[in-house]
């Protein structure tokens, strides 16, 4: 049937073919079906079959045929037959016919009944079809021109009905389609539908995705209380749907149509930022349409990250300086104006810079960090009779907000601070310039011969800008007066940016004095002010390291009591992992924490149990150790000194040969199961495992170095206090307790082997599985009598005390301060030996 008189006697019959019923459709089905092969394969092998083609006219005896048939089927058989022919078709000769004489138009208009949701499908795969071979020359034979300029273009007009289709293939498809329209780069169809109607195109696409934010801002309403997968996945789901809306409008943004992005700035600020966002930035709830800020600022990282538009970023950065109520309509405001939060004053700056004094005439370090630290509290004091200005809002949230409401505004100045679409004038006005960019800026500038460029750059002040608000800041703020009927009245416009930067340190600083922050978000806080951190550390203010140093000596303290915890065996390789992590955070381009994140701190739910399992205690040690490491590294920056890769610790030495791991006869690796070991530290004891099932064996309690294990071994009867090890576990966290009402049994908790560690940057996939959590177990020993139970118990002590002791050594320098910075470029540390493998994670 692949010739050309296959092809004419399929097209005569068709062309018989009055009408179509029950007793033909299948036939025309068929001929449809077999015509769309013919031409594909034609069209790659023999041209003569589109020669024929065009000369029968066959598009006109589609048309016919659509008209003469009552049945869906039909029209369906139709669509496709078409899509196939276009989508394969490879000829520009062979497209240019098939657009031309109007029948393809024809289709686009043809009123089908689209109650028929599969015929909807199948109607839009066709428009798909023909979007993708559009192009400069193929695109002007779809539109219809007038004085040279476009009046109708049906495919887009048509596609545009289906933008909001309930199903969600449908509305990619269209948005598919309408990128192939823009990307086509023809000037009169850009002006076409840029112009109105079709500009409502935007305006309904913005409006549709504020609705899927202000759903989006309920399930996370509605997740406070309920933390199950299912509320989990509804919220990813609707996360995955407005980045792939922000995605889309970054991709028409792409195509270069000046009018369309400023449609989408437009409506995005007055339909979603303005209205919505930016009010819910407060802490009181004064606006019944309000977002939950949490919604709030994860919607406004998404849209500065995603849709790179210059005055999109540069309008909501300036609006970071306006009040509250001025997004707020005055008939929602109340009249005493803003109740709450922190405002930033300069006042509150003078108090901070006041303090150097303070310290010289302090009679203890630990009364001056008190001192001032309630010196930085004052600035962070209720401001009842002024409004509060965006920025200090999100600034108040890192100093006195929950986790995911600091993790939310961090993740704001990380999303202003990295746009390259902001100024650098507005990022210095914000208070969050890099000095690193400042530095360069002023270097370009004395190398040009701009002399305030020279004079900053080498002024003792340390690189003080001089000047209020740039220009640009001034005409962001007209514009909002002047657009957008947004009035800005803050006085901190007109202030130094030196004086934003340290209200930004003083958050920061505050922060790090908080025990309430999961160690994740202080680490995002660690990168943040690590992206600030001056060059020198005499611009680092003495109120701000010494708040540092004192939370630093109260994590040393909680760190020391971790050395006789449930887990000092794991604690050296928690600490250097979480050391080689955090470093990476605090240097990266960019915090490492998926966005999303913002809305599912899963992170901190082990650590917030208070419950006496070992697991719960290990994640709360393993969040300690990270605030920890957090704290040491930033002090380290603070004193201007590089980072290590590992950090400064004690090596492992040789174990003693009197030492009970060795007299046993346990090599440098530690016991395992079926190895031979001596009994002569061993007791005897009995242990049921199952209910009426008694078993005996020989009790032993060893560590080596940082390690340690109790053992059950049993005795070999052809050697003399010989045994064979039979059940090994951690020896920390066992808490020996003999029973109070029977004085020879001894009581042991056993716990994991390790413990499961929870990744915060990779969270969605954990948020989406669940596994079966590890519990600790319970021995009871028997011994012969109460005198060998207390030896047992005290062999445990003994060797806790050991291993314990031994992780204080390895530890020692890098809990001193002083003694840590002076080892980071010396060999001082304890003579190396062969390292003794610990416990893996």
């Amino acid at each position: 049937m692949n010739s050309v008189s296959g092809f004419r006697y399929l097209t005569d019959q068709l062309m018989k073919v009055q009408v179509v019923n029950e007793v033909n459709k299948d036939f025309v089905i068929e001929a449809l079906r077999s015509i769309a092969e013919l031409i594909t394969y034609g069209d790659q092998h023999d041209a003569s079959f589109f020669e024929f083609f065009m000369e029968k006219q066959v598009m006109g005896e589609f048309v016919r045929v659509l008209r003469i048939s009552k049945t869906v089927i039909i029209s369906l058989q139709l669509l496709q037959t078409v899509s196939i022919m276009i989508q394969n078709l490879k000829s520009e000769h062979s497209i240019y016919y098939m657009f031309s004489n109007e029948y393809i138009n024809y289709l686009i208009t043809y009123k089908f009944d689209f109650r028929n949701e599969e015929l909807v499908s199948y109607y839009i795969s066709f428009l798909r079809a023909i979007s993708g071979k559009l192009n400069k020359n193929t695109i002007s034979l779809l539109i219809k021109t007038q004085n040279d300029e476009v009046v109708a273009f049906p495919l887009y007009e048509e596609a545009i009905r289906f933008a909001f289709h309930e199903e969600s293939m449908v509305r990619t498809a269209v948005r598919s389609l309408t990128l192939n329209v823009y990307h086509v780069g023809d000037e009169s169809v850009n002006t076409y539908v840029a112009s109105r109607p079709r500009a409502d195109y935007f305006v309904k696409l913005i409006e549709f995705f504020r609705d899927q934010c202000i759903s989006l801002n309920e399930l996370v309403g509605n997740t406070t209380n309920n933390k199950s997968s299912e509320a989990t996945s509804k919220i990813l789901s609707a996360v995955d749907d407005i980045e792939d809306n922000l995605y889309y409008f970054s991709d028409v943004i792409s195509a270069g149509i000046p009018d369309v992005g400023r449609l989408i700035t437009d409506n995005l600020l007055k339909l979603l930022i303005f209205p919505y966002l930016l009010p819910s930035l407060r802490m009181e709830v004064i606006y019944e349409m309000r977002f939950d800020a949490v919604a709030s600022l994860y919607v406004l990282c998404c849209i500065l990250r995603i849709v790179k538009i210059k005055d999109l970023a540069n309008t909501v950065a300036a609006a970071l300086f306006c009040h509250i109520e001025a997004f707020i309509p005055s008939s929602e405001a109340r009249l005493n104006g803003c109740t709450c939060g922190i405002c930033f004053t300069q006042e509150s700056q003078e108090a901070s810079n006041g303090v150097d004094a303070l310290q010289t005439d302090s009679g203890s370090s630990q009364n001056s960090t008190a001192c001032l630290q309630k010196t930085i509290k004052v600035s962070l004091l209720d401001h009842k009779e002024s409004c509060l200005a965006l920025r200090d809002a999100l600034l108040s949230y890192i100093a006195v907000g929950d986790d995911v409401q600091v993790m939310g505004s961090i993740n704001v100045m990380a999303t202003l601070l990295q746009a390259k679409e902001l100024d650098e004038s507005m990022l210095d006005a914000l208070g969050i310039l890099p000095e690193r960019k400042k530095h360069k800026k002023l270097l370009l500038q004395a190398l040009v011969g701009e002399g305030s460029g020279e004079e900053q750059l080498f002024s003792e002040e340390g690189n003080v800008i001089k000047e209020g608000c740039g220009d640009e800041l001034t005409s962001y703020i007209d514009r909002l007066k002047n657009q957008y009927g947004v009035s800005c009245s803050c006085p901190e416009v007109a202030e130094s940016p030196r004086i934003h930067k340290n209200q930004v340190f003083d958050a920061l600083v505050s922060l790090f004095c908080r025990s309430d922050i999961s160690a994740e978000t202080l680490w995002d806080g660690g990168w943040l002010l690590r992206q600030l951190l001056p060059y020198r550390e005499t611009e680092f203010n003495n109120n701000h390291l010494n708040l540092l140093k004192d939370s630093y000596m109260k994590c040393n303290s909680r760190l020391i009591e971790e050395f006789r915890g449930s887990w000092p065996d794991l604690l050296i390789t928690v600490l250097c992992d979480e050391w080689r992590k955090c470093k990476r955070a605090i240097e990266a381009s960019s915090p490492r924490k998926e966005l999303k994140c913002i809305l599912l701190p899963q992170h901190k739910l082990l650590a917030e149990d208070q419950s006496d399992s070992s697991l719960a205690a290990g994640e709360r040690m393993r969040e300690l150790v990270k605030v920890f490491v957090l704290f040491h590294q930033l002090r380290i920056f603070s004193v201007g000194r590089p980072l290590p890769d590992q950090p400064p610790i004690n090596p492992p030495i040789d174990f003693p040969e009197k030492c009970r791991a060795k007299i046993a006869g346990v090599d440098n690796i530690g016991p395992k199961p079926s190895t031979e070991l001596s009994l002569a530290d061993a007791v005897p004891c009995k242990i049921a495992f199952e209910r009426g099932k008694e078993r005996h064996f020989f009790f032993l309690a060893i560590s080596l170095g940082s390690s340690g294990w109790v053992v059950l071994a049993e005795e070999l009867s052809s050697k003399v206090r010989r045994g064979v090890v039979r059940i090994i576990a951690p020896l920390a966290g066992c808490n020996p307790k003999i029973d109070d009402k029977h004085s020879r049994w001894l009581h042991l908790r056993i716990r994991p082997t390790t413990f499961p560690l929870r990744d915060a940057v990779n969270f969605t996939a954990q948020a989406k599985t669940k596994s079966r959590p590890l519990v600790d177990g319970r021995w009871t020993l028997a011994f012969r009598d109460e005198s060998s139970c207390k030896f047992a118990q005290s062999m445990v002590v003994e060797e806790l005390n050991l291993q314990s002791k031994e992780v204080e050594r390895r530890l020692g320098p890098l809990l001193d301060f002083e003694r840590a910075v002076n080892y980071l470029n010396s060999s001082d540390l304890e003579p190396s030996s062969p390292r003794i493998p610990v416990n893996s994670l």
